[in-house]
């Protein structure tokens, strides 16, 4: 049973919550309009999920006024929370659905966990980053019960949960990691940008038909950081 609370009336800062709320539902809606419906993401799950999570509460106070652009922005540490759009089509090309168990690799901010968490059961997250990560624990386990939050290199993926039906890599790696491939389910897919940090990459969707066969396709050239590797 998901858990749905009220974030801490001090990260409103002292402009009033009612204020804040009305101002920052519209952005949503809009931002749903005009980034991500408009851009062709039609599952009804993956829609409501963007309209619901309050992505500024998922982004630095100094860009709270931005949370609601069309862009990625920064979180600290090097990494960035992604473009709405982007978080919206990986979410919907994973196919969710609310008995799903999920791995996302790269918490970052907590926002695509956030995202999964208001349509799946079970969400896995890893951050390499402590800060980050202990920061978007913070955030998660007040508003959801049902996202677990792991601190480690997210290359080996979470073995003792697996297998997955989806995973969601929010890091450009050189290669798909074998452990991620392993660990995915029988009919599962899992999304990852793959390439050089240096150039444009390429999201993939990876697919693991029933006999266990894989399967590869690039969906679209995209910029993420670069997949952060324990030393």
């Amino acid at each position: 049973m998901k858990k749905k609370l009220i974030f801490p009336l001090l990260l409103l800062v002292c402009i009033a919550p009612e204020v804040w709320a009305d101002s920052f539902e519209r952005d949503r809606n809009a931002m749903v309009r005009s980034q991500i419906r408009a851009r062709g993401i039609r599952d009804h799950a993956t829609l409501e999920a963007m309209r619901s999570v309050p992505r500024h509460l998922y982004v630095p106070a100094a860009q709270m006024r931005f949370a609601y652009h069309d862009r990625p922005l920064p979180i600290g540490y090097g990494q960035t929370i992604s473009q709405p759009y982007i978080v919206a089509y990986m979410t919907e090309i994973i196919r969710p659905k609310p008995d799903h168990k999920v791995l996302e690799i790269g918490t970052g901010s907590g926002y695509q966990a956030a995202i999964l968490a208001e349509i799946i059961d079970q969400v896995y997250t890893i951050e390499i980053i402590r800060p980050l990560g202990d920061q978007a624990r913070r955030k998660l386990e007040a508003q959801y019960n049902n996202v677990h939050v792991k601190i480690a290199d997210g290359y080996y993926g979470w073995e003792e949960h697996a297998p997955f039906d989806a995973i969601v890599v929010t890091a450009a790696a050189e290669y798909i990691p074998p452990p991620l491939v392993e660990q995915l389910k029988a009919g599962g897919r899992m999304i990852i940008p793959v390439g050089s940090p240096f150039q444009m990459q390429h999201l993939m969707l990876v697919e693991k038909k029933e006999d266990g066969e894989i399967t590869t396709r690039s969906l679209m050239p995209v910029r993420f950081v670069p997949f952060d590797r324990a030393d």
